[in-house]
């Protein structure tokens, strides 16, 4: 005999997703149970996929089914410039501002002590071995404008303060609190243009 509930078990893994809350699972898994016949398997493959072609790039850290991934392999983008993110969906902002031309680094999170989350959970050490290459001149720390990071900013510029870089940050344009995955192309165009120096 079975014991094990579909259900409860479809529920449960809805609510590991961010911001999730059991009562946002459970409408989805209903939604889903009411869904067209073609929904399910279809959502079935897209997460498969996402196992089993996407790997990350051993240079920037973005999510891609290539490795350097095709920023970095782009020979058009500017090397001498790189711009450090929080997440992969920021890079995903600058491009559609379509003011930067330089290359990215993705720290995979910010430094958050009441999340537990310090330097050492970061991509750190891929970035600093990038930053021996000395065609690299300038770091934009393009964290979010939030306390977490300000924080990962401050950190990061105390830590590459000793190399040869230019370190700016970007200036106002995008909000206080805005993340800058959800920053319009305007702001964050603006903001890439007036950054300033740590």
């Amino acid at each position: 005999m079975n014991d094990r509930d579909p259900l409860k078990d479809a529920i449960a893994a809805f609510r590991r997703l961010p911001n999730v809350g059991a009562r946002s699972a459970t409408r989805i898994v209903y939604w889903l149970l009411r869904a067209p016949p073609e929904v399910l398997p279809s959502l079935r493959d897209a997460l498969d996929a996402l196992a089993r072609d996407l790997t990350q790039c051993s240079q920037c850290g973005a999510p891609s089914t290539t490795d350097p991934c095709p920023l970095c392999s782009d020979p058009r983008r500017d090397g001498s410039v790189l711009c450090v993110v929080e997440h992969p969906q920021d890079v995903l902002a600058f491009e559609r501002s379509g003011e930067f031309k330089g290359r990215y680094h993705i720290l995979h999170g910010a430094i958050s002590p009441l999340e537990g989350v310090g330097p050492q959970d970061l991509n750190l050490r891929s970035l600093l071995a990038r930053l021996r290459d000395p065609g690299v001149t300038e770091v934009i720390l393009a964290t979010d404008a939030d306390v977490e990071g300000d924080a990962t900013a401050l950190y990061l510029a105390r830590l590459l303060g000793e190399l040869p870089l230019r370190i700016t940050r970007l200036a106002h344009g995008v909000a206080v609190g805005t993340e800058i995955e959800f920053a319009d192309a305007v702001s964050l165009a603006r903001a890439l243009r007036n950054r300033q120096s740590v």
